[in-house]
């Protein structure tokens, strides 16, 4: 039996950005950005299956979810395949369980294309470093690089690929509110007018919190000013998470879903959460969450009894005909 074949589940975690700030535009379309970013426990789950032969078969249970080359969990696997020599004489199958709404400002397909990184590189025996997980990340989009590695809170610029790995948020509930709508990533930065004070404003995230966590005051999304402008709905859930107790409301990535903060040393207590949970979802249906942050790694790497959300099972034995 070729142990290079069998199955695994990885985890694929939502982000939410505690602060994002424009800081220019590059050459090549991109926007360099300055940002905070944090894994939580709402996940989507990814099942791969190595087998012997060639190809990459993609599934989902959500029929909305493109399974053709435009999806990017299907060209991560085409990257690790390409890079690494163990697979050759291999294909994969991937069957993605989906949870975290599309074009949400959540990350979700990036994450699902990390995790299919991590995933394979975990299946092979970790054969490609961290870098390289990061160069085969990057053409795939800004967030990826940040789910192809295991840190689970990071102080990223560039792209978002020049990460320093921080401590997560072990101490706050969030409650995300995703209103229903899509919202597309290249037409809100299309339509970000980046201003003088915004270019001045480079790495102050970084100058200014070099250690400890990011104050509330200080959590801000520049983004929030264009979508807000087309989508009013994201400005009136930051105002009904205020007034449900949020310490701060804030747009994640380049939106529509908007999360709220419940530190635990507040006055909201877990039950009071539900509720708050059960009153939006009246309003704004079952896309409304409860989770909290992704406290696996450490900002040194992997922690004692670090579980990177990658499980490998039941070995593949090829059947006798």
């Amino acid at each position: 039996m070729d142990a290079r074949f069998g199955k695994m589940t990885v985890r694929a975690p939502a982000k939410i950005n505690l602060l994002l700030r424009v800081v220019g535009k590059r050459a090549d379309g991109y926007h360099d950005l300055e940002t905070w970013m944090q894994k939580l426990q709402l996940h989507d789950t990814l099942e791969l299956e190595v087998f012997p032969g060639s190809g990459i078969h993609f599934s989902c249970d959500d029929p909305s979810v493109p399974g053709d080359a435009s999806n990017l969990a299907v060209r991560a696997a085409e990257a690790f395949f390409s890079a690494c020599r163990e697979t050759d004489g291999c294909g994969v199958r991937i069957h993605l369980a989906k949870r975290i709404p599309m074009a949400a400002g959540l990350g979700g397909g990036s994450s699902d294309a990390g995790a299919v990184l991590r995933g394979l590189n975990a299946f092979f025996g970790c054969t490609l470093g961290e870098q390289k997980l990061i160069d085969l990340a990057r053409p795939l989009g800004a967030d990826v690089p940040f789910f192809a590695v295991d840190y689970e809170a990071v102080k990223a610029c560039g792209i978002g690929d020049l990460m320093c790995p921080v401590a997560s948020i072990t101490d706050c509930h969030f409650i995300l509110v995703n209103p229903g709508f899509l919202v597309s990533t290249s037409w809100v930065f299309k339509n970000f007018t980046l201003t003088m004070q915004m270019k001045h404003s480079k790495l102050s995230c970084f100058q200014k919190f070099k250690t400890g966590a990011l104050p509330f005051a200080e959590m801000y999304n520049d983004l929030e000013q264009v979508t807000c402008a087309r989508h009013p709905e994201i400005e009136k859930i930051k105002e009904a998470l205020t007034a449900f107790g949020a310490v701060k409301a804030l747009m994640s990535g380049s939106g529509p879903t908007v999360f709220g903060i419940y530190p635990d040393s507040g006055k909201t207590t877990v039950s009071e959460l539900e509720r708050i949970i059960r009153e939006l979802r009246l309003e704004y249906g079952t896309k409304v969450y409860l989770s909290r942050a992704c406290t696996g790694a450490s900002p040194s790497g992997k922690a004692p009894g670090f579980d990177p959300g990658i499980r490998r099972f039941e070995s593949f034995r090829p059947s006798h005909h």
